[in-house]
């Protein structure tokens, strides 16, 4: 094989973005769209030049590609992924993996039932060159000890007319979810993939404070690692302009992401030492600044593909092992199960009963409510 037969199952606004990618991509070769809507895939069909599909069933039962890129609504994203992993077609699907805990341990198993397929996952964010730099020097100890993790990521503005532009978003049983679910899966996996998975979190959820909808649009949640760090999200759709600032406070000194620059004050002794044997009252560590910037925020979603085609055509290591996904979906569900509950939830979530009470929220719904059972019933009842 010499490129992948890649097909795109969801013709919307990121499904157009993977398509755009592909025609760009020397090593896969676009043999099929898909969408449920026959208007879409038909334009995308015309337009690329290949077969138009209404249903996915089909597509992978007509075994027209080695691969497919999934860019459906959330809940599709498990259904389509384990039938794609066990008709023998390698996976790349979008954030989130799947919409709960539960449903991302049944689209892995999928993966573990089929080991011979690549499976990887659509963050494109683990690209660019300043995460990639913030991880490495966590990961290196080079910032020593965390101490505290604060992200403040409230840039992900949205109107009204957003929300309403599709039945199935920010709505439980469409989405699954609002803010945490949609524009924040980069950001929590980030937040796993530079400092781990903290084990407890109390968060603050509010439902539809900024917008006329049924799901969290602002959230403040607080964490607590297992080494004693603790850490702070924040986020939101409903502010403007909004916030993008990155902190970690660490035994080596403080590191800041905002405004595409890195700035690292380093400790010339660390804190925790100084604090024991410093003989003055108010002294602090002696400190150097360095800052770090880059030209460019990585090759994103097309690296992604890139990378994906090469696991696929080389065996080369994934950026972004799908199975990973799991981590911040798990994150997102703790915080809105916290906020449920009005309590502090412990780390590894227990994903049957997060599963649970989405579904209670999802038949209590009125809002956009034929539309969800639509969704749900065209999903094949991915809760069972």
């Amino acid at each position: 094989m010499d490129k992948v037969r890649l097909a795109v199952i969801g013709i919307g606004n990121i499904g157009n973005l993977h398509l755009g990618n592909i025609e760009n991509q020397p090593k896969v070769q676009l043999t099929a769209v898909c969408d449920i809507v026959p208007e879409k895939a038909d334009a995308a069909a015309a337009k690329y030049g290949v077969k138009a599909y209404y249903d996915s069933d089909a597509l992978l039962a007509d075994k027209v590609c080695d691969a497919v890129i999934i860019g459906t609504p959330h809940y599709f994203h498990t259904t389509i992924g384990i039938t794609a992993l066990d008709s023998g077609h390698h996976v790349l699907v979008e954030k989130p993996i799947s919409v709960h805990k539960a449903d991302c341990e049944r689209l892995i198993a999928a993966h573990e039932r089929n080991p011979q397929q690549v499976f990887a996952a659509m963050f494109n964010q683990r690209t660019d060159p300043f995460y990639q730099k913030i991880r490495e020097m966590v990961q290196s100890g080079e910032l020593g000890k965390l101490v505290r993790v604060n992200w403040i990521i409230t840039n992900w503005f949205r109107t009204q007319f957003y929300y309403d532009s599709g039945g199935w978003r920010a709505t439980w049983g469409g989405e699954g979810g609002g803010v945490l679910l949609n524009q924040c899966p980069h950001n929590l996996d980030l937040l796993q993939w530079i400092t781990g998975m903290p084990c407890k979190i109390r968060a603050f959820c509010a439902i539809g404070k900024r917008h006329k909808i049924e799901v969290e649009d602002e959230v403040t949640a607080f964490l607590e690692y297992p080494d004693g760090c603790t850490g702070l999200f924040v986020t939101s759709t409903g502010e403007a302009p909004g916030t993008n600032r990155l902190e970690i406070a660490a035994d080596n000194g403080k590191l800041v992401y905002e405004g595409n620059q890195i700035t690292f004050t380093r400790n010339l002794v660390p804190a925790e030492e100084f604090l024991r044997t410093s003989r003055e009252s108010f002294a602090h560590p002696p400190y150097e600044v360095e800052t770090f910037t880059f030209d460019h925020h990585g090759g994103q979603h097309a690296a992604i593909l890139e990378n994906f085609a090469d696991a696929i055509l080389t065996g080369a290591p994934l950026i972004a092992p799908a199975a990973e996904g799991i981590h911040s979906v798990e994150l997102a569900n703790s915080m809105l199960f916290s906020s449920f509950l009005d309590q502090t939830v412990t780390l590894p979530l227990d994903g049957a009963a997060y599963e649970a009470k989405l579904q209670e929220l999802i038949a209590t719904s009125t809002f956009k409510k034929e539309v969800q059972e639509s969704v749900v019933s065209d999903m094949g009842k991915s809760f069972n």
